[in-house]
């Protein structure tokens, strides 16, 4: 090494590596070739991707759609047997009083073996507290019985699973004076 303060030379085998090597670095042509291909590719991606998205939204409404509209075959069929009941009974031409209670009574345990099945519950509130959302008063009597208390039920309720179908009509008590 030098001390004079002059720049080294290179070595000539280093020089003339320098100058050979090819320059590397892509030339701007091929670097805006590259990115609009990969655009290219995100854009068609992002158009398949929009494609599914748009097929599962309809898809998914037409199912719903479908458990709308046929929501309550299963109960439909069931109904139809207590609908058989009914008619055969009504068919009997020679039938009594007894024949006719008798049939009215194993349709209606049919009819309750129905609505258990499909979580169909009774709202009888006799003696009860009156809940307004379970009950619908229709008068208040004079009653020995607490205010507020279910004397008589005109009506009964109906509640599917817990969501109330249609309320139980009641007479209410009257509080004492």
């Amino acid at each position: 090494m030098e001390q004079n303060g002059a720049v080294p030379q290179q070595e000539p085998a280093a020089q003339a590596e320098a100058t050979t090597m090819p320059d590397i670095t892509p030339s701007m042509e091929e670097m805006l070739k590259t990115a609009e291909l990969k655009a290219q590719e995100h854009h068609d991606a992002w158009l398949r991707a929009k494609a599914e998205t748009e097929n599962a939204r309809r898809r998914a409404q037409e199912d719903i759609s479908k458990a709308q509209k046929f929501a309550v075959e299963r109960f439909s069929s069931e109904i139809l047997a207590v609908k058989d009941s009914l008619e055969a009974g009504l068919a009997i031409e020679t039938a009594t009083v007894e024949s006719f209670k008798s049939g009215m009574e194993l349709t209606l345990k049919q009819l309750a073996s129905v609505f258990e099945k499909f979580n169909i519950k009774e709202i009888n509130p006799a003696g009860e507290k009156f809940d307004a959302h379970k009950h619908q008063a229709i008068g208040m009597l004079e009653s020995e019985q607490e205010a507020n208390t279910v004397v008589s039920v005109m009506q009964k309720g109906y509640q599917l699973h817990d969501r109330v179908l249609r309320p139980a009509l009641v007479m209410v008590a009257k509080g004492k004076e």
